[in-house]
């Protein structure tokens, strides 16, 4: 696998090469973006068309299938409802040859009151659920209550008997769980994209992430929240396994990348230095390329990390305070996958066009990784994960049909699966440990899909 991973990294560079002089500085960028923008040269068939399904729910290659594993509604193991809006996942290998997928629920009970775990009228709360609940629920005048339905979801899979052992709550009492990352110390980082603060309606302020270990028995955690991360309206996260350092995206249209270093490695609660990227010999640069083209496909750029202080940020500054101080500026980052020493985010609506941007970060140099500016090719790529063989795979988030879409290492394009169900962003997409099976969520619906089928044909 590292093989063929490195010769698909020398591939894409010698692709780069070929399509345009490319120099690493900013010279030339407008023939570069010329060429890379001609569809044929950014498309490959990938593992071939997509087919129709007839039970119009996912349409994927030929020699693929896919199973329902999970809907929202369902009863779990734990007496609860399984809740709705599944988000950001990952999955971990489980007892006997399992798998364990931590999902979560992008729940705000402001707009989805009734996509909880707890039933109508949350008459499965219960005091032993609250005590564990970040923010459970505050009494209003009128005797009425809101409650926090946000949080995450454990499933185990069983990938050679293609079938669901057990689910149940896993963390609760949060707000619009929506991505987030796995550790490499067996656990879930879940992260609140929120940053509504205490009122006559919260009991707590938001915007923080939580950690939910990886774990196969039914087991709801005390909610306890990383403050030292920041408070944000965090999107995802990725670890680096060697040094245990953080990445963090921002989910806003000026946000910035963070890192936490934390003062114990694997133990994020005991607090750290939270910095945020800056590019070096260019304060305060602006990646988007909204009105010019200021990073080209392929550019490398040197960054450094700017220390930041007061992280809570009771006035939701952080990112203005970081872009003043001359961090970058990103177009809502959004998902982040770590792979092979390199860290992998998505900037969902960067481009000239805003059809998304692809990042990658390894050893202090950031790369243009894609940026179609086609929404024929990729539309608004939301969560992100890579291959066990180095593709990348993305979650459309854009307007009208959804695909799963995928990126060699050489850069080109694909198609992977549509959404024949609904215009529902796809969520989630994650590989069980031993590789055979893609996880992935259909938010809307509610739906867990696993999806099989020959992935070593390409």
């Amino acid at each position: 696998m590292d093989k063929l991973y490195r010769w698909g990294m020398d591939t894409r560079r010698r692709f780069l090469q070929d399509t345009a002089a490319v120099a690493v500085g900013f010279g030339g960028l407008q023939t570069l973006s010329a060429r890379l923008a001609q569809k044929d040269s950014l498309r490959t068939e990938g593992y071939g068309p997509l087919l129709l399904d007839k039970a119009k729910v996912l349409e994927l290659p030929k020699g693929f299938s896919y199973r329902i594993i999970s809907k929202m509604g369902e009863k779990m193991d734990d007496g609860l409802i399984l809740p709705g809006k599944p988000d950001g996942m990952a999955a971990f290998p489980g007892p006997n040859g399992t798998t364990i997928l931590i999902r979560n629920h992008e729940i705000n009970p402001a707009v989805n009151p009734s996509l909880g775990a707890f039933g109508k009228q949350n008459a499965l709360l219960t005091d032993a659920i609250r005590a564990k609940m970040y923010d459970a629920e505050k009494k209003l005048k009128e005797g009425s209550t809101v409650t926090c339905l946000g949080g995450t979801t454990t499933m185990v899979y069983d990938t050679k008997e293609h079938k669901v052992v057990r689910q149940f709550l896993s963390l609760a009492g949060t707000l619009k769980n929506c991505a987030g990352g796995l550790t490499p110390w067996g656990s879930w980082i879940t992260c609140e994209e929120i940053t509504d603060r205490a009122s006559k309606t919260l009991a707590q302020d938001h915007g923080y992430n939580f950690e939910v270990p990886a774990t196969a028995e039914p087991t709801l955690i005390k909610a306890v929240p990383l403050r030292a991360m920041g408070r944000f309206k965090h999107e995802a996260v990725a670890v680096a396994p060697k040094t245990g350092i953080v990445y963090q995206t921002e989910d806003q249209g000026d946000g910035l990348i963070y890192r936490f270093i934390p003062k114990v490695k694997g133990q994020l609660a005991k607090g750290g230095r939270l910095q945020t990227l800056l590019v070096r010999g260019m304060q305060s640069l602006d990646t988007r390329n909204w009105k010019e083209q200021r990073v080209g496909v392929g550019t490398k750029l040197p960054v450094q990390w700017l220390d930041i202080d007061d992280v809570e940020a009771p006035k939701n500054d952080l990112r203005q305070r970081g872009f003043k101080k001359g961090a970058a500026r990103f177009a809502r980052g959004e998902g982040m996958w770590y792979s092979r020493g390199s860290i992998y985010f998505a900037c969902t609506n960067g481009g000239a066009k805003k059809d998304g941007q692809v990042w990658q970060l390894a050893d202090d140099t950031l790369e243009l990784f894609a940026e179609p500016n086609d929404e024929a090719l990729c539309d608004n790529c939301d969560n992100l994960t890579v291959a066990p063989w180095g593709d990348l795979i993305l979650c459309e988030d854009g307007g009208g049909e959804q695909f799963l879409m995928g990126i060699t290492p050489e850069g080109k394009f694909f198609k992977l699966a549509r959404n024949a169900k609904s215009n529902s962003e796809f969520a989630g997409a994650c590989f069980s440990p031993d590789g055979s099976t893609l996880f992935v969520n259909i938010q809307h619906q509610g739906l867990t899909l696993a999806i099989t089928g020959p992935w070593n044909r390409k």
